[in-house]
């Protein structure tokens, strides 16, 4: 079982960065997958961001070349940096894990990040 607490969300400004934070409880974080998920209001949850337990990435495109996933194994913890910041990044940001890629398991209970134009 495996337990994520989300933090860094909030009300930001168009262009700017923002780094959001996901820490996971137990021993055997290096085993997992790790990946972000959003919900925007009045949309279904879609896919940001990911990266294997060997440190392979992978993006949305709507967030390539803007986000980067990265995780730090000793913290037991997994960062999404959001950077260029757009209106339409406005949503509830999700941490998830499981055991490859793809295919998550476990939710966290998100954390609100709204963008200002």
């Amino acid at each position: 079982q495996v337990q994520l607490v989300e933090s860094g969300g909030g009300l930001v400004q168009a262009g700017g960065s923002l780094r959001l934070s996901c820490e996971a409880s137990g021993r055997t974080f290096s085993t997992y997958a790790m990946g972000w998920f959003r919900q925007a209001p009045g949309k279904e949850r879609e896919f940001v961001a990911g990266a294997s337990r060997t440190g392979t990435s992978s993006y949305a495109d709507s967030v390539k070349g803007r986000f980067t996933i990265s995780r730090d194994n000793a913290k037991n913890t997994v960062y999404l940096q959001m950077n260029t910041r757009k209106p339409e990044d406005t949503a509830v940001y999700y941490c998830v894990a499981g055991g490859t890629l793809g295919m998550y398991d476990y939710w966290g209970q998100g954390t609100q990040v709204t963008v200002s134009s």
